[in-house]
């Protein structure tokens, strides 16, 4: 009796078992065939190419000190506005002063000297006419005449180059701008030995200013002088701010084995939001493509077969597993995912993306699409041909309660993923 007992109970937990079994299983099914789908539409998809900036004036000068000297006065502060020839600094002029007083009476002493030799040579000259003096003599005086008249030349240089010194003890601005840095203050000393030391740092206009980008050699190629650029600064996260490249130089940068090449970007800052030494986030727009199809790039992104789900064929029949390169990081769906170029098969024709989309029934498999993609701007990509149409809805994820509440694509940009 007691064994019979036990072969029921046995039974019974083993059909117990099964059923909760084949009810998470169906609930599974069932939450797996539930889909978040977005609709093939028309619409702008602009490619860009990414990277950062610092924003500077479009001329900036370092105002030095060619003499040393202590500053006595200062005239300008940061964020003043000055004019050409504006006084900003001046040092002490006393030693100036002195060199210049000094040399000019050593100047005064010297043309004393040389009207006293040409008075000497023309005695001996007239001697010598007398035969009075040998020509030794009138050559001697003709020597310490020329050598007079030399000296008074030098000291008529040293004196301009003591004056000029002095009128360097003032400090003035070459140009009409804004001061942006001051680096010495009242009392210290300016030393000018092998260069001059920069007191005022000066930026000409700051109405017009200049972005500095770093771009790796992979995308410069698509960078061309005129292209419209998009940029954000951290100041102003929600203001999009424009400009167009200006230059691409031809200096590259070597840093850890990465090339990159400097691209000059002008900006318009007639608000004054921008600053010198901001840096930006930028969107170099390469490419464009108006009133195209497109679809969202999350669809390119979404992997089945990583979630043990059955594909269909294109035409609806039978279950297949996507082939190697078809939806994943080998194919071209990852590359036009992240803005490359679609792979080229040996054959020279590209290889398609895939894509899915749902049954005509819940119950029925996903399908999967092939087509070309071209642009993508992060958010959207370009369908150039394939079996893809306007309206179709493909699928971009599971429909999980947080992604319902969330929308989906929500929080994506048109410049591509949302800015951390």
């Amino acid at each position: 009796m007691k064994g019979t007992v036990k072969v029921v109970v046995g039974v019974v937990s083993i059909a117990a078992v099964a059923v909760a079994a084949w009810t998470l299983s169906g609930k599974k099914t069932a939450e797996a065939t539930k889909f978040l789908t977005a609709e093939v539409s028309r619409g702008t998809v602009v490619q860009s190419v990414a990277t950062t900036g610092t924003l500077e004036a479009l001329t900036t000068v370092k105002v030095g000190s060619q003499v040393s000297g202590i500053i006595a006065e200062i005239h300008a502060d940061f964020n003043d506005r000055v004019k050409q020839g504006q006084v900003l600094a001046v040092l002490d002029p006393t030693p100036f002063v002195a060199a210049v007083n000094q040399t000019r009476a050593q100047l005064e002493r010297a043309r004393i000297q040389a009207l006293d030799a040409e008075a000497k040579y023309k005695r001996q000259q007239a001697l010598f006419e007398a035969k009075l003096v040998s020509e030794d003599q009138l050559e001697t005086a003709r020597a310490a005449y020329h050598q007079a008249l030399a000296q008074v030349t030098e000291l008529e240089a040293a004196l301009e180059r003591a004056e000029t010194n002095y009128r360097y003890s003032v400090i003035r601005s070459p140009i009409d701008g804004v001061v942006v840095s001051r680096d010495y203050d009242v009392g210290q000393t300016v030393a000018a030995s092998f260069q001059a030391p920069t007191l005022f740092t000066i930026a000409e206009d700051l109405t017009r200013m200049r972005l500095n980008c770093d771009v790796s050699e992979a995308d410069i190629g698509q960078v061309k002088v005129g292209q419209l650029v998009l940029f954000n600064v951290d100041s102003y996260p929600e203001r999009e701010f424009t400009g167009r490249v200006a230059q691409i130089r031809l200096s590259p940068k070597i840093a850890n084995n990465v090339v990159t090449y400097p691209v000059v970007v002008e900006v318009e800052n007639r608000e004054g939001l921008l600053l010198p030494g901001m840096t930006a986030e930028v969107h170099i727009q390469v490419a464009k493509s108006e009133d195209t199809l497109r679809i969202p790039a999350a669809a390119l992104r979404f992997r089945p077969e990583m979630l043990g789900l059955a594909v269909g064929t294109a035409g609806g029949g039978g279950t297949a597993r996507p082939r190697r390169g078809e939806g994943g990081p080998p194919g071209g769906s990852w590359r036009a995912a992240r803005g490359e170029r679609p792979s080229v098969s040996e054959g020279g024709e590209e290889k398609l993306a895939v894509v899915y989309v749902p049954g005509d029934r819940p119950s029925d498999p996903l399908r999967a699409v092939r087509f070309r993609p071209g642009l993508t701007d992060g958010q959207y990509v370009e369908v150039k041909g394939g079996e893809l149409a306007e309206g179709t809805r493909v699928v971009v994820g599971l429909a999980t309660a947080q992604a319902e509440e969330a929308g989906g694509l929500a929080g994506m940009t048109r410049m591509g993923p949302p800015r951390r």
